[in-house]
């Protein structure tokens, strides 16, 4: 039993042409069965001209039956011979010899792998029984020397007798037709070839047709026809490939040409003086698979998923490492992707964070880091610098604040553009900060970067002849400073120029015994490290709340100091009408 499943097909010509099915393109379809349950029902027939002037000569007969001039059993026995059409049921890699085969695997001396000595005692012992059940159907399967050998121009020149229509290939297909597959030995590096060498930033197309490998392991299995004349089967000229079915360990199944499923049989025409048309029928008769035998192998599968299941559960455990209560751990993984639009290239990003109060860090998780020097790409308008660099952070927050104190700070990233000369000078291209995001999960962030401006055509020509620009002494002017104490930060004075931007993904992780224990989440008022500053809609509505507890506190403490003359008269004036 075997259920094939349509995953594509990789032929653009579908029309019916004449009647006949010109559809001859690669059907590909995915099975979680065996592959040896296939079967394949392949069925050849020959139209010639004497057979189209037999029918026509029947269908005057009929209607001259009633005038009982020529009998219809005369014209009958006029019909083609036993030898003009055949019809096989083969399963996957089942052998059928050809007269060729037959011929050849008799002479014992020219058999020379075990396998050809198999094929000669099968002869033999067909010569013994009542000989084959095949004369013009015959196989070749993934193990014979004549599917490995067989010329690829021998093997499209039978895919083209198959049809009128020739399929008009897709560009990935153009692509793949010179890709090699990957040998499965190990290969030893070359130790001779310079490490410098090991890198082809501008391959040609000849490098990439002899480099470029796919490991894609199949199984080949060809369904041939003899569409010789009558008496001459056995040559080789006359072989043609009706089926190939190629598949893989992970349930792929390639059929070229497809099943007709109902549609109109293949066109085969042969060449020579005498160009004789056959029809070809391919039929998927594999045995369907009744619903009881579905719902166990089902349930099967159900129980081999909760065993595995079981099996890693085992393997992990149950014993995860937990931060302390009241403890807030932050993991981030991100990556620093791209920048654009600075003014020189060679670009590279110094970055460092910056912990608040109540945060810590490992001391061996760095908390700073530099990217490589990379140049710059033209996409669309933009030069852009793809780094793509890699990097993780992790601390720890520990909230001992109570509900009216300020709200939960998260930490923030600090960065610095930097751009690289040839004689190894590098200027300042820009600053910027990125504060991490408060809700976990993925999140892609473009950070814009600016520099200090110096007025002046000097600061200009020492910036592109001798290297170096104004820079800031404490990175954290891009933001807020650290040793600012102050309500208002007045920036009067200080000139800057935007620059460009540069691009992160980062992905984050929250972890804390607040997020398990249900219980805390019940309560009317909870810490705000409970709430993690907000992430959640019912943390939004208690910080409401407990800034307008905090707002009525102070309105009472207002009252308390006020003269009692006044508060009276509030009352009189708040019960006029």
């Amino acid at each position: 039993m075997l259920t094939l499943t349509r995953a594509a097909s990789g032929s653009s010509a579908q029309a019916m042409a004449d009647g006949w099915n010109t559809d001859t393109g690669e059907a590909v379809y995915r099975t979680r069965d065996a592959i040896k349950n296939l079967k394949i029902k392949v069925r050849v027939e020959k139209v010639t001209s004497t057979a189209a002037l037999s029918q026509h000569l029947q269908q005057q007969v009929l209607s001259q039956q009633d005038r009982g001039d020529v009998e219809l059993a005369t014209f009958i026995s006029q019909g083609p011979a036993d030898d003009t059409e055949e019809e096989q049921v083969v399963g996957w890699q089942e052998k059928l010899f050809s007269q060729y085969e037959v011929e050849l695997f008799q002479c014992e001396a020219v058999c020379q792998t075990p396998l050809e000595r198999q094929y000669h005692n099968e002869v033999k012992a067909l010569a013994r029984t009542k000989g084959r059940r095949n004369h013009r159907i015959f196989t070749y399967t993934d193990h014979d020397r004549y599917t490995s050998h067989l010329p690829l121009h021998q093997l499209q020149h039978s895919q083209d007798l198959v049809t009128t229509a020739k399929a008009t290939p897709t560009f990935l297909a153009e692509r793949m037709a010179n890709v090699r597959h990957r040998r499965q030995e190990r290969r030893t590096m070359d130790s001779s070839i310079p490490k410098s060498k090991l890198i082809t930033w501008e391959p040609s197309e000849e490098f990439v047709r002899s480099s470029h490998m796919v490991n894609n392991a199949m199984q080949t299995m060809h369904i041939m026809g003899d569409l010789a004349p009558p008496g001459r089967l056995g040559h080789k000229e006359y072989e043609c490939v009706l089926l190939t079915i190629r598949t893989d360990g992970n349930g792929i199944v390639i059929v070229k040409p497809d099943f007709n499923k109902g549609k109109e049989p293949y066109r085969i025409e042969t060449e020579g003086e005498k160009r004789e048309v056959w029809r070809l029928t391919v039929e998927n008769v594999c045995t369907a698979m009744k619903s009881e035998e579905k719902e166990r192998e089902q349930h099967m599968y159900k129980d081999l998923y909760v065993r595995h299941k079981e099996y890693l559960n085992s393997l992990v455990g149950q014993e995860f490492e937990t931060p302390l209560p009241g403890v807030l751990r932050l993991m981030v993984n991100g990556e620093i992707v791209s920048a654009k639009g600075f003014e020189y290239d060679n670009l590279y990003i110094h970055f460092f964070m910056e912990l608040p109060n109540n945060w810590s860090s490992l001391p061996f998780w760095s908390l700073s880091g530099v990217t490589q020097t990379c140049r710059t790409k033209a996409s669309g308008q933009d030069n852009v610098a793809f780094f793509s660099y890699p990097f993780t952070f992790e601390a720890f927050q520990n909230n001992e604040k109570e509900p009216g104190e300020s709200c939960l700070q998260w930490p923030v990233m600090y960065f610095k553009v930097l751009s690289l000369d040839f004689w190894q000078r590098y200027r300042t291209e820009g600053y910027g900060y990125l504060v991490l995001p408060v809700t976990p999960g993925k999140h892609v962030i473009t950070c814009h970067a600016w520099r200090p401006l110096q007025t002046g055509t000097v600061s200009v020509l020492r910036r592109f002849f001798i290297g170096g620009s104004p820079e800031l002494e404490d990175h954290s002017y891009v933001r807020v400073p650290g040793t600012f104490k102050g309500q208002r930060l007045s920036r009067f004075g200080f000139r800057s120029e935007t620059t460009g931007s540069v691009t992160f993904t980062l992905h984050c992780i929250q972890q804390a015994r607040a997020f398990v224990d249900a219980s805390l989440l019940k309560k009317k008022r909870q810490r705000v490290f409970d709430q993690l500053g907000g992430l959640s809609q019912q943390g939004a509505v208690y910080s409401v709340l407990e800034a307008f507890q905090r707002a009525r506190r102070r309105m009472q403490e207002a009252r308390q100091n006020l003269p009692s003359d006044l508060i009276n008269t509030s009352k009189l004036q708040t019960l006029t009408p």
